[in-house]
This record gives structure tokens, C-alpha cells and sequence, in this order.
């Protein structure tokens, strides 16, 4: 059955721009990480745990074994994301890592079309290209790319691609599920995946000193507690096809933060692109108005 509450109501939009403002924040946290790429996902999925469970138990008990089965699978999709999506982060610039990582609604928005019977406007279409259009500006303001740099793209890539059935499939439990329930039973699949994935390529690692533990909190608080949950809670209320094209605010966002926190400048160029995704999602925006 579809969720009817589906609306795309204003204040669900704003809700997943600040799910996004966390998101965003990805490549800060993995970079200032002591640990290996995939050993810092798996300590994200660990820390959150715990304060996942707290906003889900009271749900727990109304979930059907074929929901848990799907929230299982939903999890191991995010596995494969935050996998590649971390090593793109140490293999290439966050600007490359982000931008072919969102590139998900060339997945989604066909998917959703013949699967759960989205429409397709011709708007959509083009505040869509728009928006893709100020993504690749962005980035390409501030991009020198070199042969090094063609490893880490193609792990963005199979990111993008694990990322696209993740938000599928939590996009359909939404449906029955709250979004918590959907994060903690699915965090077990991630949590499994990560320790096969982190045995076999890293070996298990542990945060050694304070300041690291206090990192991979943060990492645990921003991206899942909070960047996910909220993420998930607005695919209950908003149509995946608009909920994608928000999500691509996040290589702008994300570039932001480089120059606050790192003092990196904008270009003329990033500046306009990050314009015209703003001008692209409005456009996408008012055609579910």
C-alpha cells in the first residue's frame, strides 16, 4: 500500500535540508579519522547503536518478520555504501566523492518510475538536468583531476549505486515502519557486512585516544542518529523523486564546509553552481506543490 501521507508538505522539505546539513558533514569526519576507512564506518554504525535503540524499542514489537528481513537488506545496501563511499573519500577529493554519489536519481527516479508507479513530469525532468547541471559545475570549479584520482571516482560510483537501493528500500518500509525501527534493525546487517568487509581488508581497530573516541561519537550522532533518521523519516512524507533531487544539495553543502572549517575558497564557478542546484530543486519542488 502506498503511504498516503506522502505530501511533500514544505516543512518535511526543510526537515530533510537539515538531514542533508549532517550528511554533508561525511567527508569532515572520515578525513580526521586515526582509523581505516571501513573500520571508521563500522565504529559509526556501533556508536549509534545504542541511541538508536532508545528511539526505536518502543516499535519493536509491532514489526513482522518480513520487515525485518527487509530492514536487514536495507542495512546491508548501506554497508556497501558507506564501504566504497569511504575509501572514494581517501582515494579522491571529497568535491569528486560527493558528486558521483549523488548521482542516485539516475538509479532512483527510473526505479521508483516503474516499480512504485512515480510519476514523471517533464518539469521534474528538467529541474532534475538543472540541478545535475549545477553539481557537475561545482565541482568541476575546483577539480584538477589526475590518475590517482580515477580509483577513488570509481568507488563513488558503486557508493552511488548501494545508496540508491538503500534509499529504495527504506523508502518502502516507510510505508509500515518508523524511521528509527528502520535504522536500528537495519544497522545489524550493516554492523555484519562491515565486520566481514573490515577483517578480511583492515583488521578490527580500535580508537585509541579521546580526542578519536569524541570523533567517531560525533561521526556516529551527525550521520546516523540524526543525518539518517531524519533522512528516513522524510521518505515517509515526501515522493523519492523529490527527496533525491534535495539530497544533491549536498556536494554545495559540503563544499561549504570545507572553506569554513579549512579555509578553502569558492570560486566564481562553485559559487554558480551551487545557484543553479538551488534554482534545479526549487524547480523540482513546485511541480509536487
Amino acid at each position: 500500500m502506498e503511504n498516503t501521507n506522502r505530501q511533500n508538505q514544505t516543512k518535511n522539505v526543510f526537515i530533510e535540508l537539515i538531514a542533508i546539513l549532517f550528511l554533508a558533514s561525511a567527508g569532515i569526519f572520515v578525513r580526521r579519522s586515526t582509523l581505516s576507512p571501513i573500520n571508521t564506518a563500522l565504529w559509526r554504525m556501533l556508536l549509534a547503536l545504542p541511541f538508536l535503540f532508545v528511539l526505536a524499542y518502543r516499535d519493536l514489537k509491532k514489526v513482522s518478520k518480513k520487515d525485518i528481513l527487509f530492514s536487514l537488506f536495507s542495512g546491508i545496501f548501506l554497508a556497501g555504501d558507506l564501504v566504497f563511499f569511504n575509501l572514494a573519500l581517501v582515494n579522491t577529493s571529497i568535491a569528486n566523492t560527493n558528486l558521483f554519489t549523488n548521482l542516485t536519481a539516475f538509479i532512483i527516479v527510473p526505479v521508483s518510475h516503474f516499480v512504485f508507479k512515480e510519476k514523471i513530469s517533464k518539469n521534474y525532468l528538467i529541474g532534475l538536468f538543472i540541478t545535475l547541471s549545477g553539481v557537475v559545475l561545482l565541482v568541476l570549479g575546483k577539480n584538477t583531476p589526475t590518475k590517482s584520482n580515477y580509483v577513488g571516482d570509481l568507488f563513488a560510483v558503486c557508493a552511488c549505486t548501494f545508496y540508491a537501493f538503500y534509499m529504495l528500500t527504506t523508502y518502502r518500509l516507510r510505508d509500515r515502519l518508523e524511521s528509527s525501527v528502520i535504522l536500528f534493525i537495519g544497522a545489524f546487517g550493516t554492523i555484519i557486512v562491515l565486520l566481514i568487509v573490515c577483517t578480511i581488508r583492515e583488521g578490527l581497530q580500535v580508537p585509541t585516544t579521546t580526542s578519536e573516541f569524541i570523533n567517531l561519537l560525533l561521526f556516529a550522532l551527525c550521520m546516523q542518529v540524526i543525518g539518517q533518521n531524519l533522512l528516513a523519516y522524510c521518505q515517509g512524507k515526501i515522493s523519492i523523486n523529490l527527496s533525491i533531487a534535495i539530497t544533491l544539495l549536498q556536494p554545495g553543502i559540503a563544499a561549504i564546509y570545507s572553506f569554513l572549517l579549512f579555509g578553502e575558497k569558492l570560486t566564481i564557478m562553485e559559487l554558480c553552481g551551487m545557484a543553479i542546484v538551488v534554482t534545479g530543486v526549487y524547480i523540482c519542488k513546485r511541480q509536487f506543490s
